[in-house]
């Protein structure tokens, strides 16, 4: 299968890298930035210096590809599906934006080829995971899905070093998130709904940002009471947060604080991802709850030390594209995280890596 992989960052390599090894695809990587194309190039990954927003050349890539694998910040998730739909090749993304989402929906119709956005974390696993649990109830009350992508050691005030993409952190800080509540869909805003627990004795927080449902809420509406998604950070976080872009302003000079948060919190290899599902309901006449939870870690283990967001976030998208290869999925149209049997997202020889994972052992 041949795939055009758009950008060559952290995540990109990752995906690279994985797809590569099978030796089942065809990759070549696209990507402005010359210095990360060649380090691909040299472990013999096939790559095209192509700067993202020149259509023309870009399209020029795409065209005899089987397959978008698009790893670009989400802005660019409209113009590389459209190109994708121009050169009839399938799309897959990591997109968080909602605003994205339903664009690329709206492309799909009656599309001859497959559009699967939102193929990591949250939006992506988690949803499959969600969806799974909640189709084995008779009847859904709650849904509840949480997921944090943290330093294992955190040492400034907002206790957090970058660990994934600034643009997409900020995007989802600022924007409304969809929820069920009480039956009707509802926008809560960014950043509330504040919620503390404990795993394994570490504290947490947790409160609502934007674009982790992927499309629960549409699939779920009118068959459950409540369905939300949050974000997962160390207790304290969400209040500076809070202090930067509402008390400073920051949220309507969104460049002025990545660029702030760029200079002046650094990155770290050294990370932890949680995963925490509840789903509650009626089973046989009986109220019952199930919960999905996982600790995935950061690995050095081989030539490339690989950060817990590198491994979830690639194992996502890497899974969708081998189970769309395998016939386990639609072949055109748009194609939602929840068509995902979670089953086979986990025997997948990719999605294996949270099979790999350690489970929560204490929740309070």
């Amino acid at each position: 299968m041949k795939i055009a992989l758009l950008g060559a960052g952290h995540i990109g390599q990752t995906i690279a890298r994985l797809l590569h090894a099978t030796g089942d695809y065809q990759v070549t990587v696209l990507d402005k930035n010359a210095g990360y194309l060649k380090v691909l190039a040299a472990e013999g990954i096939a790559t095209a210096e192509v700067d993202s927003d020149n259509r023309a050349a870009l399209a020029a890539q795409l065209r005899g590809k089987d397959a978008v694998v698009n790893a670009l910040p989400y802005h660019l998730a409209i113009t590389a599906a459209e190109l994708a739909l121009e050169c009839g090749c399938h799309y897959f993304d990591l997109t968080e934006d909602v605003a994205a989402t339903k664009a690329i929906k709206d492309m799909a119709k009656g599309a001859r080829t497959a559009f699967m956005p939102q193929c990591g974390l949250a939006p992506g696993f988690i949803g499959i995971v969600a969806h799974h649990l909640a189709s084995g109830f008779d009847s859904v009350r709650d849904v509840q899905m949480r997921v944090g992508a943290l330093p294992a050691f955190p040492t400034n005030a907002l206790k957090y070093n970058l660990t994934w993409s600034v643009d997409g952190l900020i995007n989802e800080y600022c924007h409304s998130c969809e929820a069920i509540h009480e039956g009707e869909t509802i926008a809560a805003l960014p950043l509330e709904g504040l919620e503390h627990f404990s795993l394994d004795g570490t504290e947490y927080e947790a409160f609502n940002t934007s674009g982790g449902l992927g499309t629960l809420c549409e699939t779920w509406a009118g068959k459950v009471r409540n369905l939300d998604y949050k974000t997962v950070r160390y207790p304290g976080h969400r209040d500076l947060m809070q202090f930067l872009l509402g008390d400073l302003g920051l949220k309507s000079d969104q460049g002025n604080l990545k660029d702030i948060m760029r200079k002046s919190m650094p990155a770290t290899m050294q990370d932890v991802v949680l995963v925490f599902v509840t789903v509650s309901g009626m089973k046989n006449g009986v109220l019952l709850q199930e919960v999905f939870a996982r600790k995935i870690f950061a690995t050095r283990d081989g030539a490339q030390p690989l950060s817990a967001i590198q491994i979830t976030t690639a194992a996502g998208i890497c899974a969708a594209v081998d189970l769309f290869r395998e016939g386990k999925l639609p072949q055109q149209g748009f194609v939602r995280q929840e068509e995902v049997a979670l089953p086979d997202f986990l025997a997948n020889r990719f999605g294996s890596a949270y099979q790999q994972s350690r489970q929560v052992e204490s929740i309070s």
